[in-house]
C-alpha cells in the first residue's frame, strides 16, 4: 500500500520538479495514516520524518517496521537506502520545536534553490534547516529586494536573507533567539558569496523586545514567519500568534517606511488574521500565490502581503 501510494505521487512530483528545475522538494505528507511521514527530496538525498503517534508496536518491532518502510523509499526513489535520514519528530501546530536538537551525529550537506546554495543539516535537528514550503515567496522578497532595506525576523537560518541579498537589497538585518541559526544564517550568506560585513546584520536577541527600538520608518521589506506559540526560558513572557498577532503587527508596521510591505506567515491551522485591527494600506492574502506545487493540498500556514 505504501509503496504503491509512494510511487503514483512520486512519479507526478518529480516531473513537475524536473520541469521547474527544482531539486528540493516534498514528496509525501501523511498521504496514508498507516505511514505518517513528511518525506523530502533534496537533491541527491531523502529526509523522511515520521510523525510521532501510539502505533502500539513494541520498539524492535518499530524499528524493523521503519527499516522496512525506508526500502521501500529508497526502491520507489531509486537511491541508495544510506541516502535516506529518517527522523521521528512530534505533530505540532507551527515551528516552536524547531530549536530541538538530537544527539546523533552533524551530517550537513550543500543543496541548490533558484540558482542559490543553502547548508542543510539532515541529522540532529528536527528540521533541515530549509522550509520548502516557502521556495515562492522567497523568491518574491528578492524580485522587490532591489535597493530595500531589509529586515527578517524570526530569521531561522536565513534563506529569505539570502535571497534578499541576491536581488541586490541594500541592506539585511537578521534577527534570531538562537546563535545557533544566526551563526547558519551568516554560513548560508558567505557559501554564497554575498556577505559584506557594511551590508548584512545578524542580531541575537528577542524579536518581540527587539521590536521596541528597531529604527522607525526604515525597512522596505521586512520578513516575519513567528512560531505559533513561544514560552522559551529567553523571553519575560509567552507569545501566541493568534492572540498577540495585532500587537506584534502594528511594530512591525511601525518600522516599515511608507510604501514598505510586510510579508507576514505562520503555521497556525485555525489562525484567523484580525483585518480591522490592522492600521495598512492594504493586507492581501497571498497564501495560495505562494503555495508551491509539492505542497498543494498538504499546508497548514497562512501567508500575507501588508503595505504600510
Amino acid at each position: 500500500m505504501f509503496h504503491n501510494r509512494l510511487a503514483k505521487v512520486y512519479k507526478h512530483i518529480s516531473k513537475l520538479a524536473r520541469k521547474q528545475g527544482i531539486a528540493c522538494y516534498r514528496i509525501y505528507d501523511h498521504d496514508l495514516p498507516e505511514f505518517p511521514f513528511a518525506i523530502d527530496r533534496y537533491d541527491g538525498v531523502v529526509h523522511a520524518a515520521e510523525y510521532k503517534r501510539r502505533h502500539g508496536m513494541e520498539d524492535e518491532e518499530h524499528d524493523a517496521w521503519l527499516q522496512e518502510c525506508r526500502a521501500t523509499i529508497a526502491a520507489v526513489l531509486e537511491v541508495d537506502i544510506a541516502a535516506i535520514y529518517m527522523k521521528v519528530r512530534q505533530r505540532k501546530a507551527g515551528r516552536q520545536g524547531q530549536y530541538e536538537k538530537f544527539g546523533e551525529e552533524k551530517v550537513e550537506r550543500i543543496v541548490p534553490e533558484s540558482g542559490l546554495n543553502f547548508i542543510i543539516n539532515l541529522t540532529d535537528y528536527l528540521d533541515t534547516g530549509l522550509f520548502l514550503d516557502h521556495r515562492i515567496t522567497r523568491g518574491m522578497v528578492r524580485d522587490r529586494g532591489k535597493d530595500a532595506h531589509v529586515l527578517n525576523l524570526f530569521c531561522y537560518t536565513g534563506s529569505f536573507s539570502v535571497y534578499a541579498a541576491s536581488g541586490g537589497a541594500a541592506t539585511v538585518t537578521s534577527v534570531d533567539m538562537s546563535k545557533t541559526y544566526l551563526n547558519w544564517a551568516k554560513r548560508n550568506m558567505q557559501y554564497n558569496k554575498l556577505y559584506k560585513e557594511d551590508k548584512h546584520e545578524f542580531i541575537h536577541g528577542n524579536v518581540i523586545e527587539w521590536l521596541d527600538y528597531m529604527p522607525r520608518d526604515h525597512y522596505d521589506i521586512i520578513v516575519c514567519d513567528p512560531p505559533t506559540f513561544s514560552n522559551s526560558k529567553r523571553m519575560e513572557d509567552t507569545f501566541d500568534v493568534q492572540r498577540d498577532h495585532v500587537m506584534l503587527l502594528k511594530k512591525l508596521l511601525k518600522g516599515c517606511a511608507d510604501g514598505g510591505v510586510i510579508y507576514f506567515s505562520n503555521n497556525y491551522r485555525g489562525f484567523v488574521l484580525d483585518r480591522d485591527s490592522i492600521p495598512a494600506v492594504s493586507v492581501k492574502d497571498i497564501t495560495g500565490a505562494t503555495t508551491p506545487f509539492d505542497f498543494q493540498g498538504k499546508l497548514n500556514r497562512k501567508c500575507y502581503l501588508i503595505e504600510k
